[in-house]
């Protein structure tokens, strides 16, 4: 059912990088490997609006021309999902408008996120070079389940960590939840001297599919835009010579916008989870992401004292933000101004991925480190593409979900090589 990969730490080529990468802050919290997992079902983004009216027996010509505008308008070319003929055929009642079928949504979701976890943090694992035994905590991010005991105890278990594994898990924290949960990482490594944190996020559209009604034009929304999978990290302090640190994370914010809470906003029904995105967030998020951003960047250890060119300005800064939407994206470059590359990481995983939720920042933070492989790899130096991010040392790592909640990291990107910025 699942694929899974890991951004691999420990080849030659990285091993020979890591002469030139920038070293991490004694006591500070870096991300030492990462890694994701995907159920197996790939869709094309072409044929999303004939399989799904198919899927739901849905003959309405105004909803299917909505949905293939909306198809065209996220910008999202494939996704992966747990979604599938065979479970359809199991399960006729979920493609039924006002069936309850939230046990069986459960049945289907509980188990697919815990093997997409699974995976993906064997992958992130391999890629460290450790072993699970080495690790001390779990922190465990899922909006796609409810169940006791959580999640963070079936994957502990699926992995075979210790009975004293110290685990935390997040749940409906939405797209929020893998910077949140790079945050409580953060905060355990750094408290816990030679702890290594493993960070898991999985989750699945199963409990939000439903038959399309001129009634929820927005579930159209999800139908585009959502996709399913999982991600991991392992986050520690001081790294050996044998660990290959990513990013380190300097300083970790967190802010609700009061008078927002509806604005992205979910219910567990028995027919499912009723999910719904109001049309003025991408609003929201331009009108509040600088003073949050600029907040943030005074966490940077020269603040107070830089002047001139030694500013930390946007223009000199990595964007790590999960993607949402393209709108979000646009909006943010329209308010910070910043230009169309310093994005490219995220809109490639919105790209390949759709929005995943939680997870995505994981593979955001991936196209990020592939971006320096290449770089490193590259026999001799090439001219940036106009635009294109220029190695920056710090940077900042962004979600938005429900509350409207905003969560950020100050990181340094420690693969940037040495004079690139």
């Amino acid at each position: 059912m699942v694929s899974a990969r890991g951004v691999d730490t420990t080849t030659a080529a990285n091993k020979q990088q890591q002469a030139t990468c920038l070293a991490p802050n004694p006591g500070k919290a870096t991300i030492l490997a990462l890694g994701h997992a995907f159920p197996q079902q790939l869709v094309m983004q072409d044929y999303v609006v004939e399989g799904f009216m198919r899927n739901t027996n849905c003959n309405d010509p105004e909803l299917k021309e909505k949905l293939a505008r909306l198809c065209k308008t996220t910008t999202v070319k494939t996704r992966y999902v747990v979604m599938s003929d065979e479970i359809l055929k199991s399960y006729p009642e979920l493609a039924q408008e006002g069936l309850p079928t939230m046990k069986q949504r459960l049945d289907i979701s509980n188990k697919a996120v815990t093997q997409m976890a699974t995976e993906a943090s064997l992958a992130c694992v391999k890629a460290w070079g450790g072993d699970l035994s080495a690790i001390t905590h779990l922190v465990y991010v899922s909006s796609s389940e409810a169940r006791f005991p959580g999640g963070d105890l079936h994957l502990a278990r699926a992995l075979g960590l210790s009975p004293d594994v110290r685990r935390v898990m997040l749940a409906f924290t939405g797209c929020s939840g893998g910077v949140a949960g790079l945050r409580v990482a953060k905060g355990l490594a750094e408290s816990c001297p030679g702890a290594r944190v493993l960070l898991a996020t999985s989750e699945t559209t199963v409990a939000g599919f439903r038959p399309p009604s001129p009634d929820r034009p927005y579930d159209l929304v999800g139908v585009a835009l959502f996709g399913d999978g999982a991600g991991a990290a392992v986050v520690g302090t001081d790294p050996t010579p044998l660990e290959c640190p990513l990013f380190e994370l300097h300083s970790a914010l967190q802010r609700f916008l009061p008078g927002t809470e509806k604005t992205i906003d979910g219910r567990l029904t028995e027919e499912g989870i009723k999910f719904q995105l109001g049309r003025e967030l991408p609003h929201i998020i331009e009108a509040h992401v600088e003073s949050f951003c600029q907040k943030l960047i005074k966490e940077h250890p020269a603040a107070a004292a830089a002047e001139g060119d030694n500013m930390l300005t946007y223009d000199k800064m990595f964007w790590a933000v999960h993607p949402g939407g393209p709108a979000i994206l646009t909006k943010m470059e329209g308010r910070l101004g910043l230009d169309g590359g310093k994005l490219r990481a995220s809109r490639s995983a919105l790209r390949d991925f759709g929005n995943a939720s939680s997870n995505t920042i994981v593979y955001v933070l991936e196209n990020m480190v592939e971006e320096s492989r290449q770089r490193a790899e590259a026999p001799e130096p090439e001219p940036e593409p106009e635009g294109a991010d220029q190695e920056c040392e710090w940077g900042l790592i962004l979600a938005f979900g429900p509350g409207i909640t905003f969560e950020g990291i100050l990181a340094r990107n420690l693969q940037a090589r040495l004079g690139a910025n």
